[in-house]
């Protein structure tokens, strides 16, 4: 195995070597449910979703882990302002989260833990920690002393010095240090609130991560990921917390997104700057999103555009143009997938993950397969059978590449025809119209109005409609 992972820890790529040899053990921050998801949860998801289905394509058992936030600061403000619970807050969004994610094509894993589901845990785990002196009460809270913690900024490279003077930590009189975080809240009138040692109160929000992925997982476990934005403090505060329980460095690899970014600045709720996935799949295939998130390597930035989504869904236009030519070609599950493009997909993989190098390599190959295509149409082709076959070969390998990067999962007719209609919609046209004008230019030939047949024609190509005149019948489709 020749796997590559950059780590966020060491900040260099480390050959990967799990703790078991045939299982992986993987967690990921999953997202507080207080609203919509947006194009930057949907990266996330992607990234470690295509982590997860490569790490079994290669032959792993993998466990992995995503949780839920349901209890939060975000969610209660919610339900207050909604004049309803943080209870109906959550499930509503939990809801919402399962049909965008299914839409885009994201398997579910293994585990899907949710925070107010965990409490004992959380409890346990803040009384260890109470224990070996890494943590102290507070009136009714209960903070980690920072201090306590020699490898505290490790993870994320700041230094506890740079950070004590409070210029960008929140001063808060309970805290022994600017720094230290809170592990348990004292409840406040109208917040969830559940019993503890402390009094009655509620988790703070890094606490839910280290219980829960040492209860699904173990003390050590292989992989922990999620979005760069989770580095400080939240998984700076998870080691705090994880390594001072137990006293055992948690987690052997750590994988970061990066952000989806409008105008250069990172998409979020909190600037106002985002776009949920359903406003965007209103416009774009659902596996467009999933081809232009994959087309940067995940550490990187990518730029939001409606450009950049538009050129994601022509590629995609052309593998499903291709494997719907291809149905009526090659027989199924007649040939094996062929091996040097595979070879090449394993290649990119293994380093680090790189799916934007492995779809340029795919791109080439479409081109390959295509120009086959094309000289089996020749009357000089004097090898179909040959041909045939590295059409087949190719044709399984796209759908085995496809599965591991969630693309191509689609019925191609199916595909393409959700692709025209969106087109047509944006264009501002509908298909009546365009039949109609269709059946004008046919009369119109009929008649030898030559002139008004070819305007007719002109018409529809200046709005982005071709038209290809065979045999039977005039056939339309979407300029490219």
């Amino acid at each position: 195995m020749s796997l590559k992972i950059y780590n966020s820890i060491s900040r260099q790529k480390e050959l990967f070597t799990p703790l078991e040899k045939d299982r992986v053990t993987m967690y990921v921050c999953g997202v507080t449910v207080y609203d919509l998801c947006h194009i930057g949860h949907a990266r996330a998801c992607i990234v470690f979703d295509v982590i997860y289905r490569y790490l079994q394509f290669v032959g792993y058992k993998v466990i992995y882990v995503r949780n839920f936030t349901d209890v939060d600061d975000k969610i209660i403000n919610r339900a207050n302002k909604e004049k309803t619970s943080c209870d109906e807050i959550s499930k509503r969004y939990i809801k919402t989260f399962y049909e965008d994610m299914n839409s885009i094509g994201i398997k579910t894993p293994t585990h899907e833990p949710k925070a107010t589901e965990h409490i004992p845990e959380m409890i346990d785990m803040i009384k260890r920690l109470i224990d070996k002196g890494h943590a102290y009460q507070a009136s009714g809270d209960v903070m980690y002393s920072v201090e306590s913690f020699q490898d505290y900024g490790k993870l994320s490279g700041k230094k506890i010095d740079e950070l004590q003077s409070g210029v960008r930590v929140e001063i808060d009189e309970k805290k022994n240090n600017p720094l230290d975080f809170a592990l348990w809240k004292d409840s406040k009138p109208g917040e969830p609130a559940w019993e503890s040692p402390w009094g009655m109160g509620r988790p703070g929000w890094h606490i839910e991560c280290s219980a829960m992925s040492q209860k699904y997982l173990g003390e050590i476990f292989d992989i922990h990921g999620g979005g760069k934005d989770l580095i400080f403090p939240h998984h700076e505060n998870e080691i705090a917390q994880s390594q001072g329980a137990t006293g055992k460095k948690p987690i052997n690899y750590w994988i970061h997104n990066g952000f989806v970014d409008i105008n250069k600045e990172k998409m979020s709720k909190s600037l106002g700057n985002f776009f949920t996935i359903r406003e965007v799949m209103k416009k774009y295939p659902p596996e467009a999103i999933r081809l232009f998130l994959l087309s940067n390597h995940y550490r990187s930035p990518i730029d939001f555009s409606n450009k950049n989504l538009n050129e994601a869904g022509i590629v995609l236009h052309r593998f499903y143009e291709f494997l719907d030519l291809m149905n009526g070609l090659v027989p199924d599950n007649t040939f094996e997938p062929d091996s040097d493009i595979m070879e090449k997909f394993k290649s990119a993989m293994d380093d680090d993950f790189n799916t934007a190098l492995a779809l340029g390599h795919l791109n080439e190959f479409l081109r390959q397969l295509n120009s086959i295509k094309d000289q089996l149409k020749t009357k000089k082709c004097n090898d179909a059978d040959g041909l045939k076959k590295k059409l087949g070969e190719g044709k399984k390998a796209i759908l085995r590449i496809g599965k591991v990067l969630g693309l191509f999962l689609d019925k191609p007719s199916g595909f393409l025809e959700n692709f025209k209609e969106k087109r047509i919609t944006e264009l501002g046209l509908n298909k009546n119209q365009i039949e109609e004008m269709i059946n004008a230019r046919t009369e119109a030939r009929k008649n030898k109005e030559w002139q008004k047949a070819d305007e007719i024609r002109e018409g529809l190509n200046k709005k982005g409609v071709v038209l290809e005149d065979k045999a039977e019948k005039t056939i339309w489709k979407i300029k490219l």
